[in-house]
């Protein structure tokens, strides 16, 4: 345990954390980076976006995070409007963004200046940096400055400097890229601790395998707009019995392929492409065997990788992105 236990998580429980709706914005009045985007966040859960980049997950975190003012809609952070409550809210909440941010010293200081700013009594900012320094592997690079260690290392410091300071609500913006594996669940952990505690995370990221492991539910979002969201089980779940065909084509013309194969397959199946490999999800993945192996014959292409699973998160983000949620609606 890193901080104290949060006095304010018994505040008003059924209200949300974040309540956004119809949420729009431009930063050139001609294309929306967020285009009619409603949600809400619940107290003591992680909520995840998930998305491509340039999807609109950076916008919306700095919108919620008071950095930016939305073109239109309505936004509310724990109760309040960012536009008028802005530094309220910051005393409230924890960012991690995307780009770097450190002061002018050693890893050290940089976890010290922190605790000051926050207010920390220093007895008790030396106990957090020094379990920081350990959990997060910063110990022996503690006496350099922050400019000067690596990409990964620099990540870990941003991350290790939010959790020296109470919080309710801590937005990640990618905070796990340019860590190694054994430092990235070592994150993954240390936020999941926070969550027990009653910390409420939002939580971007590309890797999927990430979100299945921490978010309780999470949003599939591309050019602005929310695709789906629900928890993550049910967006598993939403194939209700439908399999997951990998298939992947060593010659000839794998787009025709592909194009041939889902007019065979008709609409009781899905075709996501990607070069000459594609994922396919049908209810009957007898049936899709059979009609891509009659086609292999016809179009003498060459099946370098044939795979039949059950269906992951991984498959309702291609397939939502891919079919822009009409798939995810079919299904």
């Amino acid at each position: 345990m890193i901080g104290k236990p949060l006095s304010s998580v018994s505040a008003s429980g059924s209200e949300p954390v974040v309540f956004a709706e119809n949420l729009r914005h431009s930063y050139d009045r001609r294309r929306f980076a967020l285009d009619g985007v409603s949600f809400t966040v619940r107290r003591g859960e992680v909520f995840g976006l998930l998305g491509r980049n340039g999807a609109g997950k950076s916008t919306l975190i700095k919108a919620m995070t008071t950095l930016i003012q939305p073109t239109s809609g309505t936004l509310r952070v724990l109760g309040m409007d960012p536009a008028r409550d802005g530094q309220k809210i910051r005393r409230r909440i924890g960012v991690v963004q995307q780009g770097e941010s450190f002061d002018f010293t050693t890893v050290q200081r940089n976890l010290d200046v922190y605790g000051m700013l926050w207010g920390i009594p220093r007895a008790e900012s030396r106990r957090r940096r020094e379990l920081l320094l350990t959990k997060f592997g910063l110990t022996d690079i503690r006496k350099r400055r922050a400019f000067d260690i690596s990409g990964g290392q620099k990540r870990r410091v941003q991350v290790a400097r939010e959790f020296m300071h109470d919080m309710e609500v801590l937005f990640l913006d990618e905070p796990t890229v340019g860590l190694d594996v054994i430092m990235r669940r070592t994150l993954l952990d240390s936020v999941r601790e926070e969550v027990r505690r009653g910390l409420t995370v939002v939580f971007t990221t590309h890797n999927l395998e990430e979100a299945d492991y921490l978010c309780d539910r999470a949003a599939v979002i591309d050019e602005g707009k929310i695709l789906v969201l629900d928890s993550i089980e049910n967006l598993k779940r939403l194939y209700g019995g439908k399999k997951t065909i990998d298939l992947t084509v060593g010659n000839g013309d794998s787009a025709r392929f592909f194009s041939v194969l889902a007019e065979k397959l008709g609409s009781g199946a899905t075709v996501t492409t990607s070069g000459n490999s594609a994922v396919i999800l049908t209810q009957d993945p007898k049936e899709a065997l059979s009609k891509i192996a009659e086609l292999s014959q016809t179009l003498g292409a060459q099946l370098e990788w044939l795979n039949v699973r059950k269906n992951t998160l991984e498959d309702v983000f291609l397939h939502s992105v891919g079919h822009g949620g009409e798939s995810l609606a079919d299904a």
